[in-house]
C-alpha cells in the first residue's frame, strides 16, 4: 500500500470525525481548549486503536464486523443525533447534550471510529499480515484524524457565532445523516 492510499484512506476516515466535530462546535458556540485537545486526541486514538483492532480481529471475525459494523455505527450516531434533537425542543436548562463532557467525547469517538474498524479488518484481505506493515497506516490514520477534528471544531464554532440558528437540531440532524450514509454506503458499495 502506497504513502498516497494511506493518506486517502486516513482523510476518508477522519471525515466523520470532522462532521462530528463541526456538529459540535456548532453547539459550543465558543472555544474551548481542552475540548479541542481532547477531541483531537480521543477521536486520532480510537481511528488508529480501531484500525489496529480491526485487523488483528480480520482474520477472525471480519465476516461479524462487515455484517454489523455499520449498524453499530448507526446505533451510536441515531441515538446521540436524536438525543440533541430532543434537547433542542427542551429548555436550555434540561439540555443534556453537552460536547465538553467527557462521556460525550467518547462516545462520539465511538461512534466515528466503527469504520476504522473495518477497514482495519479490509487490511487483512489485502494482505497485510504482519504487524510491521500496518503501524505507518495506523498511525496516519491517527495523524489525520486527529488534525481534522479541531479544524471541524473551530468551523463549527466559527459558523455558530455567526449566524444565528438551532445548533443542537442541525447537530443532531448531522449526526443521524453520517449515520444513514454509513448505511447507504454499507448497501450500496
Amino acid at each position: 500500500m502506497s504513502i498516497l492510499e494511506q493518506i486517502i484512506i486516513g482523510f476518508a476516515l477522519a471525515m466523520d470525525c470532522f462532521s462530528v466535530s463541526i456538529a459540535s462546535g456548532l453547539t459550543l458556540k465558543k472555544f474551548h481548549i481542552r475540548t479541542l485537545l481532547l477531541m483531537a486526541l480521543f477521536f486520532g486514538l480510537f481511528q488508529s486503536m480501531m484500525s489496529m483492532i480491526g485487523w488483528a480481529c480480520g482474520f477472525f471475525f471480519s465476516w461479524f464486523i462487515d455484517q454489523y459494523g455499520h449498524w453499530i455505527a448507526f446505533a451510536l450516531l441515531a441515538f446521540i443525533g436524536t438525543k440533541m434533537i430532543i434537547d433542542y425542543f427542551r429548555s436550555n436548562e434540561q439540555s443534556s447534550f453537552d460536547p465538553k463532557k467527557l462521556t460525550t467525547i467518547l462516545l462520539l469517538s465511538v461512534a466515528t471510529s466503527i469504520d476504522a474498524l473495518a477497514v482495519g479488518a479490509s487490511f487483512t484481505c489485502i494482505g497485510l499480515s504482519h504487524l510491521q506493515e500496518i503501524i505507518f497506516p495506523v498511525i496516519i490514520i491517527g495523524i489525520i484524524s486527529s488534525l481534522m477534528s479541531p479544524l471541524g471544531n473551530c468551523i463549527g464554532i466559527l459558523i455558530g457565532r455567526r449566524f444565528k440558528f438551532p445548533a443542537e437540531l442541525i447537530g443532531g440532524i448531522i449526526l443521524i445523516g453520517i449515520g444513514i450514509k454509513t448505511l447507504i454506503e454499507h448497501y450500496t458499495l
